[in-house]
């Protein structure tokens, strides 16, 4: 998938001059300086060491690289008439700004310095790509029966489970406000009598019947796996005894099950037990083993095949590096670049 997807990872810094330099050229149409900027910036962690001017450069020649390869699929997609609808952006558009108010996202938009139409590119130009790589290259891809075994038994020590663990989903309030919080519905408890009146009427809702996934999309605090309908994840045995009030509760459902409201020093926590994995060796004949395997293998001839697809794409194009040709009559010396 191209890289720079979404909104805020083509963070938009303020503009210069040199930002409408040309680094690269694809069968005539610009890469510009501020797009590799962008990148660059969203790629870094905030506060995070930049490096050597060297460093610098090098990872920036590596950005450039992606985009480079980005617009030589873009190109393909154009031949092969591959085209997104507009109803497809907009739903995309939709799914970006969900977990936003109107007012937050226009916000974001604004300390990027990113106009909404540009968003609107990214977002086409990423679908474009993603069905051009499900035409060309997933959808030829295929794992027999004997790939799978040779993998296993290649890797078998994989699949020996050390302990027993949890797929865990939680429900969780807070009693103090979040700037953090990221639900559906941007609905965060402040105060400890609105997180207790809202873990309730959340409880009543399960009771009711209501999905848990969907409740913990609309209205868990947590951050971290509200998005993803509170799915925590496999947890092994060893990392419950950190809150002994969680583990005596996790120990007492069943593969299926919700807990009742548990209060704990941070806050209200509903559980769901998803599954659980005894320890031991798995053998092949399981079908999650089965599973994982394939999506392994799928994954590596997935890379393989877009690599070599790209590369075939870019010996066919009108490529020009500017940046590179300049690292290179600097002798590698950032402080003698044009």
């Amino acid at each position: 998938m191209a890289a720079g997807l979404l909104v805020f990872m083509t963070a938009c810094g303020s503009e210069r001059t040199e930002d409408s330099e040309v680094l690269a050229e694809v069968d005539g149409e610009p890469i510009l300086r501020k797009e590799v900027e962008r990148y660059y910036r969203n790629r870094m962690a905030t506060g995070s060491d930049a490096g050597s001017p060297e460093q610098i450069l090098s990872f920036k020649l590596n950005l450039l690289n992606e985009l480079i390869n980005n617009q030589v699929l873009v190109a393909q997609a154009s031949r092969v008439r591959i085209a997104v609808s507009e109803a497809e952006v907009d739903k995309k558009m939709a799914e970006l700004q969900s977990p936003y108010s109107k007012e937050e996202f226009q916000q974001k938009l604004r300390e990027q310095s990113l106009e909404p139409g540009d968003l609107r590119q990214e977002v086409k130009r990423s679908l474009i790509i993603g069905k051009l790589v499900n035409k060309e290259i997933t959808a030829r891809i295929s794992v027999t029966d004997e790939e799978i075994t040779e993998f296993f038994n290649r890797n078998r020590a994989q699949f020996n489970i050390p302990e027993v663990q949890y797929h865990l989903a939680q429900i969780e309030v807070t009693p103090t406000a979040d700037p953090e919080v990221r639900n559906l519905k941007n609905d965060d408890a402040k105060t400890p009598p609105a997180a207790q009146r809202k873990i309730v009427a959340l409880y009543a809702r399960l009771r009711s019947g209501e999905d848990f996934a969907t409740v913990a999309q609309e209205y868990s605090e947590d951050p971290r796996t509200a998005g993803g309908g509170g799915d925590m994840g496999f947890l092994p045995a060893s990392a419950l005894d950190a809150n002994p009030r969680l583990k005596q509760v996790i120990l007492g459902l069943r593969v299926g099950e919700t807990s009742g409201i548990i209060q704990t020093p941070t806050g209200f926590h509903i559980l769901r037990l998803i599954g659980r994995e005894e320890a031991g060796q798995r053998d092949l004949s399981d079908p999650q083993v089965q599973s994982a395997v394939r999506r392994s293998l799928m994954n590596a001839k997935e890379q393989l095949l877009k690599a070599a697809f790209v590369e075939n794409l870019r010996n066919r194009a009108r490529v020009v590096n500017y940046l590179a040709e300049r690292v290179v009559e600097a002798g590698a010396n950032p402080r003698a670049l044009p």
